[in-house]
């Protein structure tokens, strides 16, 4: 094998395994640094769930569902 074959051979798998290290470390790292929803998250989800029910509460849209759920039932069951 010449030697410039062999140094470009050298070269490239120094490279190949110190790209895989790398990235290896930046998936561990990503990994453990994520470890599920925070508090705001679910602060923020409450206040939408919250926001959906006041305003079915609060409007005609609640009854206006109730009356379709109603009437939906009424046909299946008489």
């Amino acid at each position: 094998m010449s030697d410039l074959l062999l140094k470009t051979a050298v070269a490239a798998k120094v490279r190949v395994s110190g790209w895989t290290n790398t990235t290896a470390r930046a998936v561990r790292r990503r990994a453990t640094g994520d470890r599920g929803q925070t508090a705001v998250e679910y602060l923020g989800i409450i206040a939408v769930v919250v926001a959906i029910v006041v305003l079915i509460a609060n409007t005609n849209l609640g009854q206006t569902i109730v009356d379709k759920l109603r009437a939906q039932i009424a046909k299946v069951a008489p």
